[in-house]
């Protein structure tokens, strides 16, 4: 995954760095996911697997002290580029460089996507042990049940992109020790082939 996405950095940065501009829904539930996290106190809040950093940007935009991480150094170096007051870097999302609880929401839009299923308990794990108590949790993902294989573009290289029930991950987040509290399901839009799910959950 992180040599598919070093490949394919500028491309999709170019792709996708705009994407929340045509998208209300989803500037709809950030904004709810900042507003509630502004409410309780603040704190820090992550972006996980934050690519060309346009999210991590639009939650402090929001006023929130957001960071991002991200597996592939190329799409760290390009947010650092783009968004210079912001702290992006690399590592897995799988095992996060923070202590138990220091966090007061995280985001993973788009990211889990390439977790293939059976590894899905075990992120979520991850992403509970760094939320303190009542922390937010906000993912995006494309719904369906069977996976896209992805080819980059003049490479061989190809990644599968993991289409996601809503239910399921609602029952993998209740497993996980999270309240789901909110879901969005929309229509695709323009080249998307499926609906699109933003998910909000609370760390229990």
């Amino acid at each position: 995954m992180r040599e598919f996405y070093d490949t394919i950095a500028e491309v999709y940065t170019a792709r996708f760095e705009r994407h929340l501009e045509d998208a209300p829904l989803e500037r709809a539930m950030l904004a709810a996911f900042a507003e509630q996290v502004l409410e309780a106190g603040g704190g820090p809040v992550l972006e996980a697997g934050s690519g060309p950093g346009m999210v991590t940007a639009h939650l402090n935009s929001l006023g929130l002290h957001a960071s991002g991480v991200d597996l592939s150094p190329e799409m760290v170096t390009i947010s650092r580029a783009r968004h210079p007051g912001l702290t992006f870097t690399a590592g897995s999302m799988t095992n996060l460089d923070l202590a138990d609880g220091v966090l007061r929401g995280l985001v993973a839009w788009y990211s889990i996507i390439h977790i293939p299923p059976p590894a899905r308990p075990e992120v979520f794990a991850e992403f509970r042990r760094v939320l303190a108590p009542g922390g937010l949790l906000l993912i995006a993902f494309q719904v369906g049940s069977h996976p896209l294989l992805v080819h980059a573009p003049a490479s061989d290289l190809a990644l599968e992109f993991n289409r996601i029930m809503p239910d399921d991950i609602s029952a993998e987040l209740s497993s996980a020790g999270f309240l789901p509290e909110a879901r969005l399901v929309r229509a695709p839009h323009q080249q998307e082939k499926v609906p699109q799910a933003v998910m909000l959950a609370r760390r229990i």
